[in-house]
Parts: structure tokens; C-alpha cells; sequence
């Protein structure tokens, strides 16, 4: 099995965006578990965050995650972000970038949820009807 192919992909269009002298955005999914933002910007779940040079300190994308320092409101911040939050990179200017489709959670019940039905065993003696097709 291979690794994600989102961190190379998050850093290859970081690259790219500020080739082009434009301003990397990126949309995270604040619901995620272990993402460290500062709620009151977030709406809807979801936040936005300029992370250009000029905007941020000690930037890193990582395999695991995107981190760095902000300001927001003029209160410096630390932001953490697992790179299965992140839902797009892309440039502020045009919005050329690339979104990140989410990751199935684990299905894990929540305490009072009914028990869900077994899944239907597969018909038994029962032949695929498969034939040539010219």
C-alpha cells in the first residue's frame, strides 16, 4: 500500500501559487478531530486561512499535517491541521488550485444508536450469468 498522495500535492501547489505570484489559500474541515484553528473564524465547519509567507511563521506541510504561526486579530496563534482536514489549496486571486475529496471516518456508533441490519447473505447455488460478447 502507498502512502497519501496529499502532502505532495498540498506542497507541490503551494510552490506553484507563489511561482505565479499569487496568495495560497487553504479550506480545513474544523469539525476533524486534532484541528487546532481559532474557532470563532470558523463558519459552517470550515475555515479559511491565507497562508502565504507573508502571513504565517514556521510553515510546514508535513505528511501528517499542516502547522504554522498567525495572527488573527493581532493575537498570535498556532495552527494545526491533520492533512486529512484539509479540503483545498488554491490561490486567492483566481481560485486555480485543487480540492481534496474527505476521507471515510470510521463508522464507530454512537452510545444509544439501534444496531444497524446485517447485510444481506449472497444468494446460494446461484451461477453468475456471464457470456462472451463479440
Amino acid at each position: 500500500m502507498m502512502t497519501s498522495n496529499r502532502p505532495y500535492l498540498m506542497r507541490a501547489i503551494y510552490e506553484w501559487i507563489l511561482d505565479n505570484d499569487m496568495t495560497p489559500h487553504v479550506l480545513i474541515d474544523a469539525t476533524m478531530q486534532d484541528v487546532d484553528v481559532p474557532q470563532h473564524y470558523v463558519e459552517d465547519g470550515r475555515i479559511i486561512l491565507n497562508i502565504s509567507p507573508s502571513a504565517v511563521q514556521q510553515f510546514a506541510i508535513d505528511d501528517n499535517c499542516l502547522a504554522f504561526n498567525a495572527r488573527f486579530g493581532g493575537r498570535p496563534s498556532s495552527i494545526y491541521a491533520p492533512i486529512d482536514a484539509i479540503r483545498a489549496i488554491y490561490a486567492a486571486e483566481n481560485s486555480e488550485g485543487m480540492m481534496f475529496e474527505a476521507l471515510p471516518q470510521a463508522n464507530v456508533p454512537e452510545e444509544g444508536d439501534p444496531e444497524p441490519d446485517p447485510p444481506e447473505p449472497p444468494p446460494q447455488g446461484k451461477r453468475p450469468a456471464l457470456r462472451v460478447v463479440k
